[in-house]
Protein backbone atom coordinates (compact mmCIF):
# COMPACT_ATOMS: atom_id res chain seq x y z
CA UNK A 1 0.00 0.00 0.00
CA UNK A 2 1.57 3.18 -1.10
CA UNK A 3 2.00 5.45 1.96
CA UNK A 4 2.57 9.39 2.25
CA UNK A 5 6.07 10.26 3.54
CA UNK A 6 7.31 13.42 4.79
CA UNK A 7 11.09 14.01 5.11
CA UNK A 8 13.14 16.67 7.23
CA UNK A 9 16.22 17.35 6.11
CA UNK A 10 18.22 20.40 5.37
CA UNK A 11 17.77 22.24 2.16
CA UNK A 12 17.78 19.72 -0.82
CA UNK A 13 19.50 21.66 -3.08
CA UNK A 14 22.74 22.17 -0.87
CA UNK A 15 23.30 18.32 -0.40
CA UNK A 16 25.84 16.29 -2.46
CA UNK A 17 23.02 13.41 -3.97
CA UNK A 18 25.74 11.13 -4.66
CA UNK A 19 26.69 10.54 -1.29
CA UNK A 20 23.53 11.60 0.51
CA UNK A 21 21.72 9.24 2.63
CA UNK A 22 18.68 10.80 3.06
CA UNK A 23 18.54 11.03 -0.88
CA UNK A 24 19.39 7.15 -0.84
CA UNK A 25 16.55 6.66 1.52
CA UNK A 26 14.19 9.31 -0.92
CA UNK A 27 14.92 7.40 -4.25
CA UNK A 28 13.93 4.36 -2.52
CA UNK A 29 10.71 5.37 -1.09
CA UNK A 30 9.99 6.64 -4.39
CA UNK A 31 10.60 3.49 -6.23
CA UNK A 32 8.19 1.72 -3.92
CA UNK A 33 5.77 4.11 -4.94
CA UNK A 34 5.33 5.77 -1.95
CA UNK A 35 4.16 9.76 -1.94
CA UNK A 36 7.08 11.58 -1.04
CA UNK A 37 7.24 15.19 0.59
CA UNK A 38 9.96 17.45 1.77
CA UNK A 39 10.55 20.40 3.81
CA UNK A 40 13.19 22.03 6.36
CA UNK A 41 12.66 22.09 9.99
CA UNK A 42 12.63 25.79 10.43
CA UNK A 43 8.98 25.79 8.68
CA UNK A 44 8.12 23.53 11.65
CA UNK A 45 5.34 25.33 14.24
CA UNK A 46 3.29 24.14 17.02
CA UNK A 47 -0.11 25.45 18.01
CA UNK A 48 -2.94 24.00 19.99
CA UNK A 49 -0.88 20.66 19.92
CA UNK A 50 -0.77 20.67 16.11
CA UNK A 51 3.00 20.69 14.15
CA UNK A 52 2.65 21.66 10.92
CA UNK A 53 5.31 22.77 8.55
CA UNK A 54 5.48 24.05 5.18
CA UNK A 55 5.80 21.05 3.11
CA UNK A 56 6.31 20.36 -0.81
CA UNK A 57 5.93 17.69 -3.06
CA UNK A 58 9.03 16.14 -4.56
CA UNK A 59 10.56 13.88 -7.07
CA UNK A 60 14.29 12.97 -6.76
CA UNK A 61 16.38 11.77 -9.77
CA UNK A 62 19.78 9.65 -9.30
CA UNK A 63 21.75 12.38 -11.31
CA UNK A 64 24.47 15.35 -10.35
CA UNK A 65 23.98 17.72 -8.34
CA UNK A 66 21.38 20.60 -9.23
CA UNK A 67 19.84 18.32 -11.56
CA UNK A 68 18.66 15.87 -8.63
CA UNK A 69 15.68 17.05 -7.77
CA UNK A 70 11.95 18.86 -8.76
CA UNK A 71 10.03 20.86 -6.11
CA UNK A 72 6.10 21.38 -6.58
CA UNK A 73 3.93 24.00 -4.77
CA UNK A 74 4.96 24.37 -0.72
CA UNK A 75 1.67 24.40 1.57
CA UNK A 76 1.24 24.48 5.34
CA UNK A 77 0.55 21.08 6.14
CA UNK A 78 -0.45 18.92 9.32
CA UNK A 79 2.20 16.39 10.14
CA UNK A 80 0.18 14.22 11.77
CA UNK A 81 -1.23 13.32 8.35
CA UNK A 82 1.68 11.54 7.19
CA UNK A 83 2.44 7.93 7.90
CA UNK A 84 5.77 8.21 8.22
CA UNK A 85 8.50 10.81 8.77
CA UNK A 86 12.19 11.02 8.39
CA UNK A 87 14.02 13.26 10.65
CA UNK A 88 17.31 13.32 8.90
CA UNK A 89 18.78 17.08 8.97
CA UNK A 90 22.21 17.19 10.28
CA UNK A 91 23.59 18.04 13.85
CA UNK A 92 25.06 20.20 15.20
CA UNK A 93 22.81 18.86 17.91
CA UNK A 94 21.45 22.05 20.10
CA UNK A 95 19.16 23.53 21.55
CA UNK A 96 17.50 24.07 18.03
CA UNK A 97 17.46 20.30 17.43
CA UNK A 98 16.56 19.26 20.86
CA UNK A 99 13.33 21.41 20.49
CA UNK A 100 12.63 20.25 17.32
CA UNK A 101 12.52 16.62 19.17
CA UNK A 102 10.17 17.65 21.60
CA UNK A 103 7.86 18.97 18.63
CA UNK A 104 8.21 16.07 16.54
CA UNK A 105 7.26 13.57 19.90
CA UNK A 106 3.94 15.15 19.35
CA UNK A 107 2.96 13.19 16.22
CA UNK A 108 5.17 9.87 16.99
CA UNK A 109 4.34 6.86 17.02
CA UNK A 110 0.82 7.65 15.09
CA UNK A 111 3.22 9.04 12.62
CA UNK A 112 6.42 6.79 12.88
CA UNK A 113 9.42 9.12 13.01
CA UNK A 114 12.72 7.49 12.39
CA UNK A 115 14.89 7.98 14.56
CA UNK A 116 12.21 8.27 17.62
CA UNK A 117 12.48 11.70 18.46
CA UNK A 118 12.42 11.46 22.32
CA UNK A 119 14.93 8.37 21.92
CA UNK A 120 16.81 10.41 19.85
CA UNK A 121 16.43 13.35 22.16
CA UNK A 122 17.62 11.30 24.87
CA UNK A 123 20.83 9.25 23.38
CA UNK A 124 23.55 12.07 21.67
CA UNK A 125 26.12 10.31 19.92
CA UNK A 126 29.09 10.72 22.54
CA UNK A 127 26.80 10.20 25.42
CA UNK A 128 25.06 6.75 24.45
CA UNK A 129 28.64 5.29 23.44
CA UNK A 130 29.34 5.53 27.18
CA UNK A 131 27.10 3.43 28.58
CA UNK A 132 29.73 0.59 27.02
CA UNK A 133 32.85 1.40 28.65
CA UNK A 134 34.32 -2.34 28.29
CA UNK A 135 33.88 -1.44 24.59
CA UNK A 136 35.48 2.18 24.30
CA UNK A 137 39.03 3.72 24.78
CA UNK A 138 39.96 5.55 27.70
CA UNK A 139 37.21 8.69 27.57
CA UNK A 140 36.77 11.45 29.70
CA UNK A 141 33.71 14.05 29.67
CA UNK A 142 34.36 17.05 32.02
CA UNK A 143 35.14 20.68 31.65
CA UNK A 144 37.71 20.79 34.54
CA UNK A 145 41.52 21.76 33.62
CA UNK A 146 42.87 19.49 35.80
CA UNK A 147 40.91 16.22 34.87
CA UNK A 148 41.79 16.48 31.70
CA UNK A 149 45.62 17.64 32.17
CA UNK A 150 45.91 14.16 34.30
CA UNK A 151 44.16 12.45 31.40
CA UNK A 152 46.71 13.66 29.44
CA UNK A 153 49.58 12.70 32.15
CA UNK A 154 47.97 9.31 32.16
CA UNK A 155 47.35 8.58 28.21
CA UNK A 156 49.85 10.65 26.58
CA UNK A 157 48.59 11.39 22.88
CA UNK A 158 45.00 12.33 23.02
CA UNK A 159 41.80 13.46 21.17
CA UNK A 160 40.44 16.78 22.57
CA UNK A 161 36.76 17.32 20.73
CA UNK A 162 33.39 19.14 21.28
CA UNK A 163 30.55 16.61 22.89
CA UNK A 164 27.43 18.00 20.34
CA UNK A 165 29.78 18.30 17.21
CA UNK A 166 29.56 16.43 14.45
CA UNK A 167 31.32 16.10 10.70
CA UNK A 168 35.25 15.79 12.44
CA UNK A 169 34.66 19.44 13.27
CA UNK A 170 36.54 20.99 15.96
CA UNK A 171 38.41 17.81 16.27
CA UNK A 172 42.15 17.45 17.82
CA UNK A 173 44.87 15.78 18.08
CA UNK A 174 47.38 17.02 20.99
CA UNK A 175 50.78 14.75 21.08
CA UNK A 176 52.98 14.41 24.30
CA UNK A 177 54.73 17.12 24.65
CA UNK A 178 52.46 19.46 22.66
CA UNK A 179 52.32 22.90 24.49
CA UNK A 180 48.47 23.88 23.19
CA UNK A 181 46.76 22.61 25.68
CA UNK A 182 45.67 24.85 28.15
CA UNK A 183 45.14 27.28 24.91
CA UNK A 184 42.75 24.38 23.54
CA UNK A 185 40.91 24.31 26.77
CA UNK A 186 40.34 27.92 27.15
CA UNK A 187 39.34 28.31 23.58
CA UNK A 188 36.80 25.09 24.09
CA UNK A 189 35.71 27.16 27.57
CA UNK A 190 34.49 30.30 25.27
CA UNK A 191 32.95 28.39 22.24
CA UNK A 192 31.07 25.63 23.83
CA UNK A 193 28.67 25.64 27.27
CA UNK A 194 28.64 21.78 27.60
CA UNK A 195 31.64 19.58 28.60
CA UNK A 196 34.14 18.27 26.55
CA UNK A 197 35.26 14.66 25.09
CA UNK A 198 38.84 13.73 25.96
CA UNK A 199 39.79 10.33 24.37
CA UNK A 200 42.86 8.22 24.57
CA UNK A 201 44.64 8.80 20.79
CA UNK A 202 44.48 5.03 18.61
CA UNK A 203 46.97 5.51 15.92
CA UNK A 204 44.71 2.64 14.50
CA UNK A 205 42.95 5.34 13.04
CA UNK A 206 45.84 5.77 10.46
CA UNK A 207 44.27 2.31 9.12
CA UNK A 208 41.12 3.71 9.04
CA UNK A 209 37.92 4.56 11.15
CA UNK A 210 34.95 2.21 10.27
CA UNK A 211 31.35 2.93 9.86
CA UNK A 212 29.36 0.07 10.48
CA UNK A 213 25.57 0.47 9.80
CA UNK A 214 22.90 -1.35 11.77
CA UNK A 215 19.65 -2.10 10.91
CA UNK A 216 16.91 -3.05 13.74
CA UNK A 217 20.28 -3.38 15.68
CA UNK A 218 21.60 -5.93 13.08
CA UNK A 219 24.69 -4.68 11.24
CA UNK A 220 24.54 -5.23 7.90
CA UNK A 221 28.09 -3.39 6.51
CA UNK A 222 30.57 -1.44 7.01
CA UNK A 223 32.58 1.29 5.02
CA UNK A 224 36.49 1.74 6.05
CA UNK A 225 37.52 5.53 6.25
CA UNK A 226 41.00 6.21 5.81
CA UNK A 227 42.61 9.88 6.94
CA UNK A 228 44.43 11.88 4.14
CA UNK A 229 47.87 12.55 4.37
CA UNK A 230 48.94 15.02 7.58
CA UNK A 231 45.23 14.74 8.72
CA UNK A 232 44.36 12.93 12.31
CA UNK A 233 40.60 12.98 11.18
CA UNK A 234 38.73 10.43 8.88
CA UNK A 235 35.55 11.90 8.45
CA UNK A 236 34.71 12.23 4.61
CA UNK A 237 33.43 15.47 5.11
CA UNK A 238 37.71 16.48 5.32
CA UNK A 239 39.19 14.20 2.88
CA UNK A 240 38.68 10.95 4.45
CA UNK A 241 38.96 8.02 1.62
CA UNK A 242 36.21 5.53 1.54
CA UNK A 243 36.80 1.98 1.01
CA UNK A 244 35.20 -1.39 1.45
CA UNK A 245 35.94 -3.43 4.58
CA UNK A 246 34.21 -7.20 5.32
CA UNK A 247 33.07 -6.71 9.18
CA UNK A 248 35.84 -8.71 11.62
CA UNK A 249 34.90 -10.85 14.35
CA UNK A 250 35.57 -8.29 16.78
CA UNK A 251 32.57 -6.00 15.36
CA UNK A 252 30.19 -8.19 15.29
CA UNK A 253 30.90 -8.99 18.94
CA UNK A 254 30.69 -5.14 19.69
CA UNK A 255 27.81 -4.83 17.86
CA UNK A 256 25.51 -8.05 19.22
CA UNK A 257 26.56 -6.10 22.36
CA UNK A 258 25.05 -2.87 21.63
CA UNK A 259 21.87 -4.26 19.33
CA UNK A 260 19.93 -4.83 22.41
CA UNK A 261 20.17 -1.34 23.85
CA UNK A 262 19.42 -0.05 19.71
CA UNK A 263 16.12 -2.30 19.47
CA UNK A 264 14.77 -1.24 23.15
CA UNK A 265 15.17 2.47 21.83
CA UNK A 266 13.80 0.88 18.46
CA UNK A 267 16.45 2.86 16.62
CA UNK A 268 16.30 1.58 12.78
CA UNK A 269 19.39 3.52 11.32
CA UNK A 270 21.65 3.79 13.35
CA UNK A 271 25.87 4.49 12.00
CA UNK A 272 28.98 3.16 14.36
CA UNK A 273 32.39 4.46 14.56
CA UNK A 274 34.87 1.97 15.26
CA UNK A 275 39.00 2.50 15.27
CA UNK A 276 41.00 -0.94 15.89
CA UNK A 277 39.13 -2.86 18.29
CA UNK A 278 37.37 0.36 20.01
CA UNK A 279 33.79 1.60 19.89
CA UNK A 280 34.18 5.54 19.64
CA UNK A 281 30.88 6.47 18.47
CA UNK A 282 27.00 5.36 17.80
CA UNK A 283 25.65 8.12 15.61
CA UNK A 284 21.71 8.03 15.85
CA UNK A 285 20.55 11.36 14.45
CA UNK A 286 21.49 11.58 10.42
CA UNK A 287 24.19 8.78 10.45
CA UNK A 288 25.52 8.66 6.61
CA UNK A 289 27.69 5.91 4.30
CA UNK A 290 24.76 4.10 2.49
CA UNK A 291 25.70 5.13 -0.67
CA UNK A 292 29.11 4.58 -0.68
CA UNK A 293 28.86 1.08 0.40
CA UNK A 294 26.29 0.56 -2.23
CA UNK A 295 29.06 1.72 -4.66
CA UNK A 296 31.21 -0.54 -3.04
CA UNK A 297 29.24 -3.43 -4.13
CA UNK A 298 27.53 -3.99 -0.70
CA UNK A 299 23.61 -4.29 0.14
CA UNK A 300 21.09 -1.73 -0.21
CA UNK A 301 21.07 -0.34 2.82
CA UNK A 302 17.99 1.94 1.77
CA UNK A 303 15.75 -1.08 0.81
CA UNK A 304 16.49 -2.74 4.46
CA UNK A 305 15.43 0.66 5.87
CA UNK A 306 11.93 0.84 4.53
CA UNK A 307 11.60 -3.18 4.82
CA UNK A 308 11.34 -2.16 8.56
CA UNK A 309 9.43 0.77 8.16
CA UNK A 310 6.96 -0.88 6.37
CA UNK A 311 6.95 -3.29 8.87
CA UNK A 312 6.69 -0.40 11.58
CA UNK A 313 3.24 0.55 9.64
CA UNK A 314 1.78 -3.10 8.95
Amino acid sequence: MPLRIAVQMDPIASINPAGDSTFALMLEAQRRGHAVEYYTPDTLSLRDNRVTANVAPVRVFDRPKGEHFELGEAARADLCTYDILLMRQDPPFDMNYITITHMLERLHPKTFVMNPPAAVRNAPEKILVTEFPHLMPPTLITRDREEIRAFRREHGNIILKPLYGNGGAGVFLLQEGDQNLNSLIELFEQSFREPFMVQRYLPEVRKGDKRIILVDGEPVASLNRVPAEGEARSNMHVGGRPEWIELTARDREICAAIGPALRARDFIFVGIDVIGDYLTEINVTSPTGMREIKRFGGPDISAMIWDALERRRA
